[in-house]
């Protein structure tokens, strides 16, 4: 496979809090990631694309450790840069970015990815979240969506903007009923609270301070009951089994 160099821009100073980097994961503690620069890395084989959202996310207090213009540049990039969130174009002409989130997901304390996507393919969208993907963005997002993902995903928490959220249910629900009935047995597993927060989860989206409130517990108890849940579901991360939930019936 060729694989071309990936760019990397100059080293910057580190801010207040440093810009040491720690991987988060979707379902621990990640408060760090909202006290320090958040890393991000963008993989888009569009020039253009590549340097507004650069922009977008340096303007946003985040930090653009790495750019690359086709999926196969990837991993090296993630290895080089160790970015917190890759922002990844689903559509490239050498390796798409489903199938280069699937090997980016596969590294040691894997990034959050957020895939850029018209939302014009179901069978797109549900890949994107069978491999991984941790949030979803059009390329028309408004700047602040950008940076409001990024720092959602950096922390843990997943990325459904109220357009994706319609586009990855209707795709989900007319996509996965042949494994509807596995995921709905395996709901009988769940607690009460942890099926309450799954509900807050896939109807209104909340991040874990919402749920937290919705249902009077600290953010630490959401995310322990959505840790266990997605344990119980099989699901790889927030986005993952927000799906599966959608699968089984919890979203009505």
């Amino acid at each position: 496979m060729n694989h071309e160099p990936a760019t990397t821009p100059p080293a910057q100073p580190a801010n207040l809090f440093g810009s040491a980097s720690s991987q988060s994961t979707e379902f621990s503690d990640t408060s760090s990631a909202l006290t320090r620069t958040i890393r991000v890395a963008i993989i888009d084989d569009d020039d253009f694309v590549r340097n507004v959202l650069s922009s977008f996310i340096t303007k946003g207090g985040c930090e653009v450790v790495g750019q690359a213009k086709d999926g196969d540049q990837a991993v090296d990039l993630v290895r080089s840069t160790a970015p917190d969130v890759v922002i990844m174009d689903v559509r490239m002409e050498r390796m798409d970015g489903i199938t280069a989130t699937a090997f980016v997901k596969e590294l040691p304390n894997p990034p959050g990815v957020i895939a850029l996507t018209s939302f014009d393919s179901e069978a797109t969208i549900l890949d994107a979240v069978s491999v991984g993907v941790d949030g979803f963005l059009a390329k028309d997002s408004d700047p602040g969506e950008f940076v409001r993902a990024v720092r959602r995903v950096a922390a843990g928490e997943g990325w459904l903007s109220p357009r994706a959220t319609r586009v990855v249910m209707e795709s989900t629900r007319r996509g996965g009923r042949a494994n509807s009935a596995a995921v709905q047995s395996r709901v009988s597993l769940l607690t009460s609270r942890e099926l309450e927060a799954v509900r807050w989860l896939v109807t209104e989206g909340c991040s874990n301070a919402d749920i937290a409130a919705s249902m009077f517990i600290s953010e630490t108890s959401v995310k322990t009951h959505l840790g266990n849940a997605a344990t119980k579901l099989g699901a790889k991360n927030r986005t993952h089994l927000a799906a599966l939930a959608v699968q089984a019936g919890l979203a009505n």
